[in-house]
C-alpha cells in the first residue's frame, strides 16, 4: 500500500531480521562485560583505569615540557653576575691609565683638532659653537656659557678606549647627526636642554662609545660633527678681562674658579669612585658640578651649568637653587649605566654673581663633591 514508507520496513520476524536481533545481543553482553570491569575497577582503585591514564598523561605533559623549555633557555643564556652588598658585581671595575697626549695623535688627526689632557687620563677635545647667535631671556650666550661640544678619550688597563662627551646641535642638525652616530656604533645617553626658552633651538646630546679602535671612534664622532655647522678649528684669541669680582666668587664658592673666554667658571667632581660599564671612571669624567658666569655689568652675570647628584641629594638641591632664586632647566640623567646612579640638575640664573656663588656653595655643601682645578673636569 502506497501509505508505508518502503525504507522503514520492519524486518522482524525475518531470518535477517532475527540474526541482527543476535548481533544486537552480543554486542549488549560485551557491553556489560567492560561496564562491570569498570564498575570492579572503580570499587578498588576509586578511578577507572583509562580515566587514569588520560588524566595522568595530560597532567605530565606541561612539566615535561617545562622542563625541556627551561634547560633550553639554561644552556642558551650565560650564569648571571653575582651581585654584591650595594649594587654592582662581584668583580673590581677596570682601571684607567695615564696617557699623555702623542698617545692621542691619531685620535686628534681623526677629530680634526687638537686636544689637551684634563689630567692625565683623559683626552679632551671642545668644539664650540662659534656660528651660532642664540639668544635666551634677553641674554646673548656665549659659545664659554653654554654652546660648547666636547668629547673625552680615556684608555683602560684591559687595552680598551672610553669615549664621552656632549654635542651642542641646533634642531635641524639634530636627527641626521643621530642618524651618523647610531650608523658608527656610538650610543646617545641623554638628549636635553640647557637653557630655558631660547632663540634658535638648541639641543645636547650626550655621546658614549668604547671599544679598542679609539680611531674608529673619533672617525664616527667627527663624521657627526661634519653634519653640523660648527666651524673648523681656530687658534684661541686671547681673552679680555672677565668684569666680575672673581676673588669674591671664589670665596663664595670655596673653590679657586678659572677664566675661560668671556666666562669664569668653577668644577667639582664626585668624590666617590663612579663605575660605568665595568670601568672605573677618572675623577671627573662626566661626574662634574660646573658653574660658569658670564659677565653682564656692574656685578651681575648669567648663570648657567649643572649640579651632579645621587637620588638621596637631589630634593634638598632643588629646595636650595630656588630659595636663591635659580631657575631649574633639567633634572636628568647623563649615562644609562654608571654606578652609582648620577642625577644632573641643569640651572639658569641672572643676577649678582656673589649672591648667585653663595646660593651654589649651599648646593655644593649638600652634595658628595670635591674642587677641581682648571682643566680636570669633563
Amino acid at each position: 500500500m502506497s501509505g508505508q514508507p518502503h525504507e522503514e520496513a520492519d524486518h522482524h520476524g525475518t531470518p535477517d531480521g532475527d540474526r541482527t536481533q543476535d548481533q544486537d545481543r552480543d554486542t549488549d553482553q560485551d557491553t556489560d562485560r567492560d561496564a562491570d570491569r569498570d564498575r570492579d575497577t572503580d570499587h578498588r582503585s576509586g578511578t577507572p583505569r583509562r580515566l587514569l591514564l588520560t588524566t595522568t598523561a595530560a597532567a605530565l605533559a606541561p612539566l615535561l615540557a617545562g622542563i625541556g623549555a627551561t634547560a633550553a633557555r639554561a644552556e642558551a643564556q650565560d650564569p648571571a653576575p653575582a651581585a654584591v652588598e650595594g649594587g654592582g658585581h662581584a668583580h673590581e671595575p677596570v682601571q684607567p691609565v695615564t696617557t699623555t697626549p702623542a698617545d692621542w695623535e691619531q685620535v686628534a688627526r681623526a677629530l680634526g683638532r687638537r686636544g689637551f689632557m684634563a689630567g692625565d687620563m683623559a683626552y679632551n677635545t671642545h668644539f664650540p659653537r662659534r656660528d651660532l647667535h642664540v639668544v635666551s631671556y634677553g641674554v646673548p650666550v656665549s659659545p664659554e656659557l653654554s654652546l660648547g661640544s666636547h668629547v673625552a678619550f680615556v684608555r683602560y688597563a684591559d687595552g680598551n678606549v672610553l669615549a664621552m662627551g656632549d654635542l651642542t646641535v641646533t634642531e635641524g642638525e639634530l636627527q641626521e647627526v643621530t642618524d651618523v652616530l647610531q650608523a658608527h656604533g656610538i650610543e646617545q645617553t641623554a638628549l636635553h636642554k640647557h637653557l630655558l626658552a631660547h632663540s634658535p633651538d638648541v639641543w645636547w646630546t650626550h655621546v658614549h662609545a668604547h671599544g679598542r679602535d679609539p680611531v674608529a671612534i673619533a672617525r664616527g664622532l667627527r663624521a657627526a660633527l661634519d653634519r653640523t655647522a660648527a666651524p673648523p678649528d681656530e687658534p684661541p684669541r686671547p681673552p679680555g678681562p672677565v668684569d666680575l669680582d672673581t676673588d669674591a666668587i671664589d670665596a663664595a664658592l670655596g673653590m679657586k674658579g678659572w677664566q675661560e673666554g668671556r666666562v669664569y667658571k668653577t668644577t667639582f667632581a664626585r668624590r666617590e669612585v663612579v663605575v660605568d660599564r665595568g670601568m672605573a671612571l677618572p675623577l671627573g669624567l662626566g661626574t662634574i658640578s660646573a658653574f660658569i658666569f658670564q659677565p653682564l655689568g656692574d656685578g651681575r652675570a648669567a648663570l648657567n651649568g649643572d649640579v651632579v647628584m645621587v637620588a638621596e641629594e637631589v630634593q634638598d638641591v632643588i629646595k636650595i637653587l630656588r630659595q636663591g632664586g635659580i631657575g631649574l632647566v633639567e633634572l636628568h640623567n647623563h649615562g644609562l649605566r654608571e654606578e652609582p646612579r648620577l642625577f644632573f640638575i641643569h640651572l639658569w640664573a641672572v643676577g649678582d654673581a656673589i649672591g648667585l656663588a653663595r646660593t651654589l656653595r649651599k648646593a655644593v655643601d649638600a652634595t658628595n663633591v670635591v674642587g677641581v682645578a682648571r682643566g680636570r673636569g669633563v
